[in-house]
Parts: structure tokens; C-alpha cells; sequence
């Protein structure tokens, strides 16, 4: 996207006038201190958050990066989905691509039997606070990041050389539970962290790097396949209970808007049924070079679903925070969410984004009506796609409004 460089003096970042919501020139000043302090380096020392990535390609075969940035001191922050609704995009990408990144490339098997490097990645992904790392590097680091549709920024990498721990943080008991009963099937020890108040984010890295399950069917997991899995496994698990709750007695209307994007949710009185949609413009991540904005949809009935949905992850990341809402009011309900996400929001920043954005909607003030239509008309006037297009697309909305 070319910026009329008018547009900048007269802004100054703090009027959006170019259209995206956040300031490429704010970002790029708040980066370079950080780039231009490990670029052409070989090592880096600091507080690790934890943090660590583990890669898909070449699988079984895989990549694993511990992070670390180059500032010593609380760093929890960047790795924190909480904290993270909080920033502004320009402190966000900052705070993201300033994580140097060694990488080690195993198979996903040698979680079963981890050498002293691969154990110590493990130990540093329980830890509850940050951890002094230092990572020695085989190639000096080039200021390249990495942006995922389905994981958080990182910052450059290089291959590494070996990895050394300071004294790391006692984990919580049932981390240090799930981590050393090797008789632990991994879905209940999912299951048992969270309900223990672990972050689905901190279980989703556990799982991904091998420290989870029974330990002859330990195995690495690419992180983007691991959150959704934590994503799923939880919101299955909640969804079990909420089916046996009684069903809503009204329509609720939630609305959320933020960083170029609204999200809309309906809860409606039925059995529990779940819908997710997003709506891309023309000039946003997916659809960049489009002419008019593209929907997609998909859902699942009373019985769930068997297949992968077309959507992605996001569908499942909506979907456990709409468990959890419904389980904390004690009631199912048939659900539509929809995102609408407007023209300059070009950057992918993970399935997080949509979690937390769908927790905080639900923890909005909700508006409610006894009329399915009047919901509806109250849903489309925090939209700016037509309420036909939507429509045209959801199947869910056409269940409800033929049951009437």
C-alpha cells in the first residue's frame, strides 16, 4: 500500500488518516532501537517470557525456535494474549518482533526421548514467568520477522548453536504434574490445566513442544496445529456440559468494535448450534487485491461436526470463548458470530486475536429482544456489509428464522 507522504505530516500518527489502524512509521521507530541491537549479532542474552515456536514445514521433521528479546526484566507482557488486547498495534508488533529466534530443526518423535537441548526448551515452556536465556548462534541474525495467520509476530532467526537456561521459575503443581506423569493421556491433562486456571495460550506451547501425553506417544506439535487443538479439545469439553444447561429465554445481541474490525454475536434460544463468519474488504490481509469485500461461513448443528472447518482456526478459537460464556451464564444457546474486518487491517497476527476479541464481546453489556427480526435489524446496524449478504451466506440464521 503507497501512503501519500502529505497524508503523514498532517497526521503525524495519531489521526489513522491513511487508513490503516495502526502507524507503519510508529512501528518502524519503535522496532529499530530492538533490530538495530541484534542485527549482525551472533548471540543474544535477555528474559525470555517464555517463549517458543515450533514450525510445520518439513514435517515430521520440524523447526523449533526458543525466543528470546534482548531486554532483561518482566518481559511476560510479550507473551500475553490478555495484555496484548491492551497495546496498539504499534506497540504490539514492536513488543513481538524484537523475540530473536534460534532454531534447531528434530523429529517429532524425539519429544519421547529429548536430548539435553530439547529438554531444556521443554523446561523453559513451563515456566510461569520470564526466564534468563541466552542463545548462541551459528549465523549472525537479519532483521527478518515472521507474521502467521494462526501464531503471534516473531522476530528474526538463525540457526542455533546451543542454548543456555539461568535458574528458571517453579512451574505450578499441575504443570509439573502434566510435564512429569508420563501416564497422563494429553487431553486430560489439557483438560485438568486449564480447569487449574493455566492460559490456553501457555497450554497450547506446552503441547506444542512434546511436554504433554503419555510419554511413549509424546511428540512434537507445529504450533499452529497445537493452539487449535487446545482450542477445540477445551471448547468441546465445556460444550459437553453446556448442552445440558437450559436453553436461553431471549435473544442477546453483542457488539465489539476495534483495530479496523467488528464483531457481532447473536445468542438465540435454542438448543446450542455455533456459527462463525468473516467478512474480508477490499485492502485486508486476505483479500488484498480484491474488489469488493469476500464472506465466508461455516457451522455446525446440534451434533458438532466431523470435518475441519474451511474457515481455518479462528473458527474454533470464536467457539471455545463462546463456551466459556455460555457455561458462566448457565445456558445454551444456538450462536452467531460474525467479524467484519475493514480495509488498511493487513497484517496476520494470529488466531488470538479473534479469542480474546470474542471473550471481551461476550464480557460486553449485552442488548436483548424478544423478536428474532428486531435482533437482527439491531446486528445489522453495527454492520456495514448489507444484512442480505450475510444472509445469503448463513446457514444458521436460516434455521432460526424458519423455526418460527
Amino acid at each position: 500500500m503507497r501512503i501519500d507522504p502529505s497524508l503523514c505530516i498532517r497526521c503525524r500518527g495519531t489521526k489513522m488518516l491513511c487508513g490503516l489502524p495502526y502507524c507503519p512509521v510508529l512501528v518502524r521507530a519503535r522496532v529499530r532501537q530492538y533490530v538495530e541491537a541484534v542485527a549482525g549479532r551472533s548471540s543474544v542474552a535477555g528474559s525470555s517470557p517464555p517463549s517458543v515456536f515450533v514450525g510445520r514445514v518439513g514435517w515430521p521433521r520440524v523447526r523449533v525456535y526458543p525466543s528470546v528479546p534482548p531486554v532483561e526484566g518482566d518481559t511476560s507482557r510479550l507473551e500475553d494474549p490478555r495484555a496484548w488486547l491492551e497495546m496498539s498495534i504499534e506497540e504490539f508488533l514492536a513488543s513481538r518482533l524484537i523475540l530473536a529466534r534460534g532454531s534447531v530443526e528434530v523429529d517429532v518423535g524425539s519429544a519421547r526421548s529429548p536430548s539435553r537441548l530439547l529438554q531444556d526448551v521443554q523446561l523453559l515452556s513451563l515456566s510461569p514467568r520470564p526466564a534468563e536465556v541466552e542463545l548462541e548462534l551459528k549465523r549472525p541474525l537479519r532483521p527478518e520477522p515472521v507474521l502467521d495467520e494462526h501464531a503471534p509476530p516473531f522476530g528474526p532467526a538463525s540457526p542455533l548453536r546451543s542454548l543456555r537456561l539461568g535458574s528458571l521459575p517453579p512451574p505450578e503443581r499441575a504443570v509439573e504434574r502434566a510435564y512429569n506423569d508420563l501416564d497422563y493421556p494429553a487431553g486430560e491433562a489439557v483438560w485438568d490445566l486449564y480447569r487449574s486456571g493455566i492460559d490456553v495460550h501457555r497450554i497450547s506451547r506446552m503441547l506444542s513442544v512434546g511436554a504433554l501425553g503419555v510419554g511413549r506417544r509424546r511428540r512434537l506439535v507445529p504450533t499452529r496445529w497445537s493452539i487449535t487443538a487446545v482450542d477445540k479439545q477445551l471448547s468441546d469439553r465445556l460444550l459437553a456440559e453446556v448442552r445440558r444447561m437450559p436453553v436461553l429465554d431471549r435473544y442477546l445481541v453483542y457488539v465489539r468494535r476495534t483495530r479496523g474490525n467488528a464483531f457481532v454475536g447473536l445468542l438465540a434460544p435454542r438448543g446450542f448450534m455455533y456459527e462463525w463468519g468473516e467478512a474480508w474488504w477490499p485492502g485486508t490481509t486476505w483479500n488484498y487485491f480484491g474488489g469488493s469485500p469476500e464472506v465466508e461461513v461455516d457451522w455446525e448443528g446440534p451434533q458438532g461436526r466431523t470435518t475441519y472447518p474451511s474457515i481455518g482456526g479462528c473458527y474454533y478459537a470464536a467457539r471455545l470463548a463462546a463456551a466459556e460464556a455460555l457455561r458462566a451464564m448457565g445456558r445454551q444457546a444456538a450462536v452467531v458470530l460474525w467479524r467484519e474486518i475493514y480495509p488498511g487491517f493487513d497484517l496476520p497476527v494470529g488466531v488470538w486475536f479473534v479469542r480474546e476479541n470474542v471473550r471481551a464481546l461476550f464480557r460486553e453489556r449485552p442488548e436483548k429482544f424478544d423478536d428474532l427480526g428486531e435482533a437482527l435489524a439491531y446486528m445489522a446496524s453495527h454492520l456495514r456489509l448489507p444484512l442480505d449478504v450475510w444472509y445469503s451466506k448463513s446457514r444458521l440464521v436460516k434455521i432460526l428464522k424458519t423455526a418460527l
